[in-house]
This record gives structure tokens, C-alpha cells and sequence, in this order.
């Protein structure tokens, strides 16, 4: 019974200290309990060396660094388990000799226990031949040692250290001896504490105290004493507690490991964003090399990667004690427990995201859910008219038919394992992330396996045909490679024509950056008003025009040693006349080489035309894209596209839309219906972000089409087609095609050019589909019919030669010396009444005399790279002393009319702002005031904002005059001055537009072209604009005095800068002039022609000409 009770009562204390330990270091075992116990039994009379002795044995010599007020907590600690010690209690029970004795037991067990690992491994060093000759000897050795250590129990704590020394070195020397007494009822009459303390650690070996020589067992009582223990047992027993101390110190190590790697990472992290930054700080992006660009990305896609990391959701419970459940068998102590552990590793319950969380914070979820205000009896209502608008906007949705694109291919299984993708679901491509530099991302693109076939077809080809998609890489990539080759070695050069200029700056500028080099030293552009080569120049981008103009100084073009007209399908006006020329310097050139880039549309007819050049097809990287036209023609398609927006935003995954509409006015009209709708169904879908793109908005809003898209959002792009081919927006997954555009159309009989909806090609319809490919697998809704798209489109679009006025392209031609532009070499060759208005004209402006050949006002004019008219105009100026205030003119006027822009929400703020500069002798002036105004300014951004005036537009009126000023000093033109006399001005431009003269008819409002005699109006947003209240009409005859104030005064005679044809015939760019500046400029138009109704003439009497007055 009292062995029982002994046993219990150690294995509480164990389960105690268990604990306790566990909450002082995190950590507990049974062999750390059964040795702490040891410890207080040592040393239960000097608590304050049990303290030390646990800092040090548990917590390591940093423990206070570490954890600071430890100490007091293991002082508690200590005192706690004194006072539990089975010892403290049975004192007072025994003998003074008994306890002594027992004491004595205790003590040499502890100290036995207590073997460092230094001692251990002095005693396995010991010899497994030695014998046990020397036993006696040892044995009183440790008997007096034993002695010694009960005579001095209550000494000092050095003296309490020397006895447990002495102890542990006669340990060494001589095992202890089996206790003789084999009944355990005996012994623990006999040593009762000893048992205690055996039996106290679980981990410990089972020992018996030496034997007792004072009373011995009887001689005739059998000795059935258990078999001794040999040397190879007694080791292996102590070296399983040191396995067990070792496997401790162990999981300690490791921990202490783990906390010190985490808080390094944390410190490099913070590093490396600091570098970052002061790198960023100290050098842009584009001032690094490709060895320094690669080690900034480099060291952004680790940090990205390293924050990604950290900010993984984690699982938000409650983690149980380890001592628990015993971390190697995982066997739980009860049964409790184990149904805890179970419970902490069931997670079946999910939130509204889709996130694993656990039966508390569901029930915390549920209890928010009640305590939420729901829809009442009184709110029914509302929430019915809610829903039954939702389902008639669901109701009133288009119903499509898929049909698959033509040249569309199923993408590769390879590329999808690179990309990620599996199936058609909208997946953005981050293909382009996972490069690390410019070189390795050449590299991916579909021409680079093609590189050296390429490079031989050019070789044995003088002219070839390259057909490739969009994304393939020609036009950055094919330029590279000719170079590489040496096609730029003795000082030639490789050029490279494009159709736009944006077109042209930013492909020199991607490879000025691909070849490490700054732009306008190896790769340049030149553009129309503004020139970024130098002599270094190897490979130029160009437009199309002004590779036309450098016919005019190097007809042979022997600088160039290749040739690239890329976009050639776009068939623009300077492209098809290139095409004339560079097939006869190809005669009569054998080293140039010409590279043709079109679509697969027009590649047979470019093969044909350059006598048979081969066609080498370069494969593009487009992700599949599925079509979807309707069922049946649809009435509006202004309409159709709205409800398609939102019936894509409604069903259809994550990825942006991209609709193509004709001009800024559907534009805005789509904007506001989307929104309205939107409105309507906000609380049921995720937010829909509409951006609008077009080319009179002003540059601050058109970057926005290019800011990503917001998590949860939708974006959606409203555009013309000037997202065709000139704009690539990343993310647009969806394409609405409305299957119309505007085009501008030149009427050579009135002489009139007008923007006309008309329906677009398949080439164009092809190419809008493929917008939809670029980065992801996409979807095009065509809002016609599969009928219309094989039965009704053209197959290409109408070049613009044969739809625009030819007078800038025949006075070129003829400046090049071609003077037979009827038989010219034109692939698809102008209408004659085209080509004969252009020759009228520039006879008219005395550039041709009376056999066709060019003069030498016409040489003059055209080193200008303007409209004949506006060069005969600025010609003019020298004349009237006017050349500086209309060099300004002509910038103005060639930006294209997109000086002003009216925001819809600001638009009377706008027009005030506009009439500010408004001149009453007409928008030339006007013109004029707005660039004197802001020159003024120093030529600030702010004061552009706040007069509603774009910025950018300005800026490149500034670029053009600055380089026709310079053109001006190459023909010997004096500059000069007046810009208080507004008649000289008007002079000067009446000078080039004489041909664009009109009369006002009566009082209503309508003007009389004097050419072509049709009636016109001045366009609305001319200064001269009066509205269309006829009372409030004044005609200027004789004094403009006589005129009410209160009263806006239309003039009788006005020049025009072009007619464009809209709801009705406009006039656009309007200024006042006098009929007898005509007879003065251009008499051999109008001798005869113009009369004056000054005054009410007698009956009888004719009208009179002006000039026979």
C-alpha cells in the first residue's frame, strides 16, 4: 500500500512539474520533468541554487537577454516544488538515523542521475577488460566519501559542490552495488525515502541503495538477489538518459534556429526594399545596362515574391499545448485530449469567400448575420422594383451565334504549360512578367525561330514579302536581325517606314532600348516636324511621308541599303505612292533590298505587283479567339452595344471590354447610357469602369485607358479605330465589333472632304477581332450577321489615294521630276478627276506654269512639308511683313483642329474660357492669340488646364514652327513682324486660300462658295458663329458701326481653311476678308466675277463689275 501511494503521489508531482514547465520555457518531456525533479532533491535546501542551476541547465547562458523577468518566475518555481517533494513531507515521519540514511540514498541516487555528458563520456572511455580486482579497495574509498558527505549535510554550498564532486567521482570509479535485500517490503522498512526517490522519474534506471551493513539479512534466509548489473548494461542505461537529454537539447536547437532564420529574412527584406528605393532614386530605369537592368528586376521579383509569401491568409485558430499528446507516437494521454486534437484539425466549415474557417468563427459569423437589417414588409416594394428592372435588363439581352475566326489555331500544349494555361477560361498572360531582360523576352517571339531563314530569303531576294500577325515581332525584330547581319556595315543605313507617327517613336524607341543604346544615336525616327537621328544612326524609323520627302534630297536613296514598308495593307496615301518609287530604284539598284510587311489579305496582290516577290509567312503568337455574330440584323447598333457591354459584364469572367464605335459623339452617348444602366443593377453586379478613347481627348484622359484594371472591377474602352492597330491596351479579354467607322472622303467636284460612316473591311474586322487575342484567350460579338461579313465587306479597305485630295502628292512628284502622273506605276491608280482638281490647284497657286512644270514658286513650296496651301500662304508673308504671326498660323492649323476640347460635365466653363481669345475678324486670329497668350506664359501646363486647351497639342504647334522657322532660313526667308495689323495678315492668307472663297446669301446665315457654287455654314465652333436665330443675323454692307451692340455681326466675304461635311456642310476655320483683296491676289479667278452691293441701285441699272469701275 505504501508503494502504491509513493508511486501516485511521484507521478502527480511529475505531471505537475510537466506543466509548470511547460509554461516557463514552451517545452516539456519526461525526462526533462524526472530531471528537474532530481535537481530540487539536490538541492531542496539552497533554493537559490536550484534557480541558478535551472537558468542554466534549461534556458542556456542568454536566458536573461532572452527573456528577461524569467528569474522570478522560476524563483516561484523552485519554492513551489520544494515544498512538494515527497521528502518534505516524510521527514518528520522517520528516524533521525533513518533519515540520515535515507538522505545519504538520495543523495547518491541524485548525483548518479546527474552525470553530465562530460562524465558520461569519461566512463566509456573506460576499458571493457578491466576487472573488478580493485572492488574493495573502491568500496571503502566510497564509503568514506559518504561518511564525509553525512557529517557535513548542513555545511556551506562550496562544501555541499566539493561532496556532490566527490559523489560523482566515486560514481565513476566504482558502480554501486545491488542492495542484498531482494524482498521490496524489506527494503522499504528498512529505506523508505530511497524508494521514493527511485521512483520519482520514470526515465531513471531502477536502482537499490548500497547495502546496509548494519543490518544484515539473516544466514539462514535464501538469497534470491536480482543478477547484478554489468559494466556494457550500466552504460547503455546511462546513455539512454543522455539520449534523451540530447534529443531536448535538440528541439531547443531548433527552435532557436527557426526564430533567428526568421528574423534574418525579415532584416534582409528590409534591406533590399531600402536599396531598391535609393537605386531608383539615384537612376531611372532606362539609364541602366542590361547587366544593371537584369539585377534591379531581379531583386524586385524576389522582394515581390518574399512579401507575397508572408502575406498568405493563415488559418485563424487556437494551437493546443504539445504535452498534450506525445509529438512522436501521436498518442494522446486520455481520451479528452485526443478529441480536442480532433477538433482543432476538423475545419469543414467555409465563409462566403470560400475560406476554410472553424466552428467558432462560424458561429461569430452567424450571430453578425442576425444582428443585420434584412428586407421587411415595408421595404418589399422597393426590393420588387429592384429586381424587375434587373430582369429586364436580363430580358432584353442579344442573342449570338459562335462561329470559329478564320486563321484561328488552337495555341500550342507547350506554350499553355508555360502560361499556365488549361483551359479557355480568361487567364491573363503573364508570359511577359516571367522574363527577366529584354534579350530573353526577343527570344520567345515567334520570328526569333525564324531568324536565320529570314536572314537568307533577304540574301537571295532583292524583294519579299512578309505576311505576319500582330505580336509576331517583324517590325522591332527584323530591323535587329539585318543588322546583325551586316547589312549595316560601310556607313549604310536600314529603314523602316510606318503609317503613324506614334507608330514610329515608340517602336525606335523598344529598340533603342532591345540594342542598350540611347535613342537618336544607332536607332532614331523621323517624323513630320521633328527629327531624332544623327550621323551615328544605323536603323531609322520613319513615316511613310517623310521617307517620300528624302526622295527629294537623295533620289536613289543610296544611304539605305534595306528597305521595310511595314503596314502596308493600311494602304495610306504615302505608302502607295512609296510603292511606285521604290520598285524603280529596285531596277536600277541590284544592292537594295526591299521587305514588304502586309496582311495575308493583300499579300497575293503585293507579290503580283512587284513581279512575283516571294511570300515568307511568319507565325504569330494570337490565343485563340471565339466569334460570336448575331442571329439577325440589328436596327441600332449604338444600342446593341450597350446591352451587350452589359450582358458580357453580367455572365461572362473576369477580362476587359473593348468596343469600336465611329466617333466621339456615339462615344459619349454610350458612355452615358452604360452608366445610367449600370445604376440600375449596381448592388447586383461589380463595379463597371467606362474610359472613353479617342484622338481629340486630351493626353491626361487618354491614359487612362492604360491604368490596370481595380480587383473586382471591370473596365471597359469606348473607341474609334484608332485602337485598330495604333493602341494595344493590356487586359482586354472582350471585343464588341459595331462593324462601322468613319472615313474621310474627298469630293473632287465640290471639293469638300467629310467624315462618312461606312462599314468596315474584313481585314479590318479581322484585325479588331484579333484585339481580343493578344494576351489572353478572347472573345469578339460582332454586332451583324455571318451573311454580312462574307457577302457585303470588302475584302480591304478603299486606299486612301483614290478618297483624298492629291495636291501635297503631285506637287511632290513633280519636285521629283515625274511629270507623267498618268501612266505613274500606281498599284491601284487615283480617279482622274482627283489627279486634274490637284493640277487646277497648284496652277491656280502658280506652282505649275501653262506646259505642267513645276515653277520656282513651286520649288519653294514644296521644301515645306504642308498643304500647298498653307505654303503659299506662308510664302506670302514675306510679302506683307507679316512671316512671324503666320508661321504661327500655319503650326496652328496643321494639329489638325485639336486645340480646344469641351469636357461634358464643364461645357459652358469651356466655351467661356474659348470666347476669351475670339477675334472679330475670324479663327485665324484666334488661333494666333491662344499661341501668343501661352507663349507669354512661359509655356505652362496649368495655364492649358485652366483654358480648357490641350496641351499636347500646343506643344507640337511649338515643335512645327520652330522647324518651319528653320525651313524658312533654308529658302532664304526674312522674318518679320506685325502683328497689330490684322489686314495684313488676312492678306497673306487670302494669298492661299483663295481658291476657298464664300459670300454670305441674304439674312440666312448660309454662304455661297464661289468655285464650286455650293451653300455652306459656318461651322459651331468658329468664333463667327452666330446660331441659327435669323433675327439676330446682321450683314456687314458698308459701316459694321451701323450694326446693334447687343447683336453678333456675320461678315459678307470669308476664306476657309477646308469644308468638311457632317449633319450639313461646314465651313471650318473661318476669317473675314474684303472682295477686293481677291481681284488684287488671284485676279485671273475672279476678273469679272465679284460685285459690290453697297447701295440700293436705280431701276434700270446693271450691276457693275468691280474692276470696271
Amino acid at each position: 500500500m505504501s508503494t502504491t501511494t509513493t508511486r501516485t503521489s511521484s507521478s502527480s508531482l511529475e505531471q505537475w512539474v510537466s506543466d509548470e514547465l511547460y509554461e516557463v520555457i514552451k517545452y516539456s518531456s519526461g525526462a526533462v520533468s524526472a530531471y528537474v525533479i532530481n535537481l530540487a532533491k539536490k538541492y531542496r535546501s539552497n533554493p537559490s541554487r536550484l534557480v541558478g542551476e535551472l537558468e542554466r541547465e534549461l534556458l542556456g547562458e542568454d536566458s536573461t537577454d532572452k527573456l528577461g523577468s524569467t528569474h522570478e518566475i522560476l524563483d516561484r518555481f523552485a519554492r513551489q516544488l520544494i515544498l512538494k517533494l515527497p521528502e518534505a513531507h516524510a521527514q518528520g515521519e522517520t528516524t533521525i538515523s533513518s533519515s540520515k540514511s535515507n538522505k545519504s540514498s538520495s543523495k547518491y541516487s541524485s548525483s548518479s542521475t546527474l552525470l553530465d555528458e562530460e562524465n558520461v563520456s569519461n566512463l566509456l572511455v573506460l576499458s571493457d577488460e578491466e576487472d573488478y580486482s580493485t572492488k574493495k579497495s573502491s568500496s571503502k574509498k566510497r564509503k568514506k566519501a559518504k561518511n564525509v558527505h553525512l557529517r557535513t549535510k548542513n555545511t556551506s554550498e562550496s562544501t555541499e559542490q566539493q561532496d556532490d564532486g566527490n559523489a560523482n567521482l566515486n560514481f565513476l570509479e566504482n558502480p554501486p552495488k545491488k542492495s542484498k535485500y531482494d524482498n521490496v517490503e524489506d527494503q522499504e522498512a528498512h529505506q523508505p525515502e530511497s524508494v521514493e526517490t527511485m521512483n520519482a522519474s520514470s526515465e531513471q534506471p531502477e536502482e537499490e541503495a548500497p547495502q546496509n551493513e548494519e543490518n544484515p539479512p539473516a544466514a539462514g534466509e535464501k538469497t534470491s538477489q536480482k543478477r547484478r548489473l554489468t559494466r556494457e548494461e550500466l552504460v547503455e542505461q546511462r546513455t539512454k538518459s543522455l539520449g534523451d537529454r540530447k534529443r531536448v537539447l535538440e528541439d531547443l536547437r531548433k527552435k532557436s534556429r527557426h526564430h533567428y532564420l526568421t528574423e534574418r529574412e525579415r532584416k534582409l527584406l528590409r534591406e533590399l526594399e531600402n536599396q531598391l528605393i535609393e537605386e531608383e532614386i539615384e537612376k531611372k530605369d532606362y539609364e541602366l545596362d542590361e547587366a544593371e537592368r537584369l539585377d534591379r528586376e531581379t531583386k524586385r521579383r524576389v522582394l515581390q515574391y518574399s512579401k507575397s509569401k508572408h502575406n498568405t491568409r493563415k488559418m485563424d485558430y487556437y494551437q493546443l499545448p504539445e504535452n498534450y499528446y506525445d509529438a512522436e507516437t501521436g498518442v494522446s494521454r486520455n481520451k479528452e485530449r485526443l478529441e480536442l486534437i480532433k477538433k482543432r484539425e476538423d475545419y469543414s466549415y467555409h465563409d462566403p469567400q470560400g475560406h476554410r474557417i472553424s466552428e467558432q468563427r462560424k458561429l461569430e459569423n452567424d450571430l453578425i448575420e442576425q444582428s443585420t437589417m434584412k428586407f421587411g414588409a415595408a421595404d418589399r416594394v422597393k426590393q420588387a422594383e429592384q429586381e424587375q428592372k434587373v430582369d429586364l435588363l436580363v430580358e432584353d439581352e442579344i442573342e449570338f451565334i459562335q462561329e470559329i475566326l478564320e486563321g484561328k489555331r488552337e495555341m500550342p500544349e507547350e506554350l499553355k504549360k508555360e502560361l499556365g494555361l488549361t483551359d479557355h477560361n480568361i487567364q491573363l498572360n503573364k508570359a511577359v512578367n516571367k522574363v527577366t531582360s529584354m534579350q530573353e523576352f526577343r527570344k520567345t517571339l515567334p520570328i526569333y525561330s525564324m531568324r536565320d531563314k529570314l536572314i537568307q530569303a533577304v540574301n537571295e531576294n532583292q524583294v519579299i514579302i512578309i505576311v505576319g500577325e500582330t505580336g509576331s515581332g517583324k517590325t522591332t525584330q527584323l530591323t535587329q536581325y539585318l543588322h546583325e547581319a551586316g547589312y549595316t556595315q560601310n556607313g549604310k543605313k536600314i529603314g523602316c517606314t510606318q503609317p503613324r507617327r506614334v507608330a514610329a517613336m515608340s517602336v525606335a524607341a523598344r529598340v533603342a532600348d532591345e540594342m542598350n543604346t540611347k535613342l537618336g544615336d544607332k536607332v532614331g525616327y523621323t517624323i513630320r516636324f521633328e527629327d531624332c537621328t544623327s550621323e551615328n544612326t544605323l536603323i531609322k524609323y520613319m513615316t511613310d511621308g517623310m521617307l517620300l520627302r528624302e526622295f527629294l534630297k537623295e533620289p536613289d536613296l543610296g544611304s539605305y541599303s534595306v528597305l521595310m514598308i511595314d503596314e502596308a495593307h493600311e494602304r495610306s496615301l504615302h505608302t502607295d505612292i512609296l510603292f511606285g518609287l521604290v520598285k524603280d530604284i529596285a531596277r536600277y539598284r541590284s544592292d537594295i533590298r526591299l521587305i514588304i510587311s502586309s496582311a495575308t489579305v493583300e499579300a497575293e496582290k503585293f507579290s503580283r505587283y512587284f513581279d512575283g516577290a516571294p511570300i515568307f509567312n511568319v507565325p504569330g503568337r494570337k490565343f485563340p479567339v471565339d466569334v460570336y455574330y448575331t442571329k439577325a440584323p440589328e436596327n441600332n447598333y449604338l444600342d446593341a452595344a450597350v446591352v451587350t457591354v452589359l450582358q458580357i459584364h453580367v455572365t461572362q469572367p473576369d477580362g476587359d471590354i473593348l468596343v469600336f464605335l465611329t466617333g466621339q459623339d456615339e462615344i459619349e452617348k454610350c458612355e452615358e447610357s452604360l452608366k445610367e444602366r449600370m445604376k440600375m443593377i449596381s448592388s447586383k453586379a461589380k463595379e463597371l469602369i467606362v474610359v472613353p478613347i479617342y484622338s481629340t481627348l486630351p493626353s491626361d484622359q487618354q491614359a487612362k485607358i492604360f491604368e490596370p484594371t481595380p480587383p473586382g472591377a471591370r473596365k471597359c474602352v469606348l473607341a474609334t479605330n484608332i485602337a485598330e492597330t495604333s493602341l494595344t491596351i493590356d487586359g482586354i479579354v472582350y471585343v464588341i465589333d459595331s462593324g462601322y467607322c468613319k472615313q474621310n472622303s474627298y469630293n473632287p467636284r465640290t471639293g469638300m472632304s467629310s467624315l462618312v460612316v461606312t462599314p468596315i473591311s474584313k481585314a479590318a474586322a479581322i484585325q479588331r477581332a484579333g484585339r481580343a487575342g493578344r494576351v489572353a484567350p478572347g472573345k469578339c460579338f460582332r454586332l451583324y450577321t455571318s451573311y454580312s461579313f462574307h457577302n457585303e465587306l470588302e475584302e480591304s479597305p478603299v486606299p486612301e489615294i483614290q478618297r483624298t485630295n492629291l495636291g501635297n502628292v503631285v506637287l511632290s512628284l513633280k519636285s521629283l521630276g515625274i511629270n507623267d502622273l498618268v501612266n505613274f506605276d500606281f498599284m491601284d491608280p487615283p480617279p482622274h478627276e482627283t489627279l486634274i482638281a490637284a493640277l487646277e490647284q497648284l496652277y491656280a497657286l502658280g506652282a505649275l506654269n501653262d506646259d505642267g512644270d513645276l515653277t520656282s514658286m513651286g520649288r519653294r513650296m514644296a521644301e515645306f512639308p504642308l498643304d500647298p496651301q498653307l505654303s503659299r500662304m506662308l510664302i506670302a508673308s514675306e510679302k506683307y511683313g507679316c512671316s512671324e504671326e503666320i508661321v504661327t498660323i500655319c503650326a496652328m492649323l496643321s494639329v489638325n483642329n485639336a486645340i480646344f476640347y469641351r469636357p461634358k460635365d464643364r461645357e459652358l466653363q469651356a466655351d467661356n474660357a474659348k470666347k476669351s481669345f475670339d477675334h472679330p475678324h475670324g479663327d485665324h486670329l484666334t488661333l494666333l492669340n491662344v499661341y501668343n497668350e501661352w507663349a507669354e506664359t512661359g509655356y505652362s501646363v496649368t495655364w492649358c488646364q485652366q483654358h480648357f486647351i490641350q496641351e499636347r497639342s500646343m506643344l507640337r504647334a511649338k515643335k512645327i514652327r520652330e522647324q518651319l522657322v528653320q525651313l524658312m532660313e533654308r529658302v532664304e526667308m526674312e522674318m518679320l513682324s506685325n502683328p497689330q495689323d490684322s489686314e495684313a495678315i488676312r492678306k497673306a492668307i487670302t494669298c492661299g486660300f483663295f481658291y476657298n472663297v464664300a459670300t454670305l446669301e441674304g439674312h440666312t446665315g448660309s454662304y455661297r462658295t464661289m468655285q464650286k457654287k455650293q451653300t455652306v455654314y459656318v461651322h459651331p465652333s468658329s468664333c463667327l458663329f452666330v446660331g441659327n436665330d435669323k433675327d439676330k443675323l446682321v450683314t456687314i454692307v458698308g459701316d459694321p458701326k451701323l450694326a446693334p451692340k447687343d447683336q453678333k455681326e456675320l461678315p459678307k466675304w470669308v476664306v476657309f481653311f477646308e469644308l468638311v461635311l457632317t449633319t450639313q456642310e461646314y465651313m471650318r476655320q473661318v476669317v473675314a476678308i474684303e472682295p477686293e483683296w481677291l481681284l488684287e491676289i488671284a485676279p485671273h479667278l475672279y476678273d469679272g466675277k465679284i460685285t459690290l452691293k453697297q447701295k440700293k441701285m436705280p431701276k434700270g441699272t446693271g450691276k457693275k463689275p468691280l474692276n470696271k469701275r
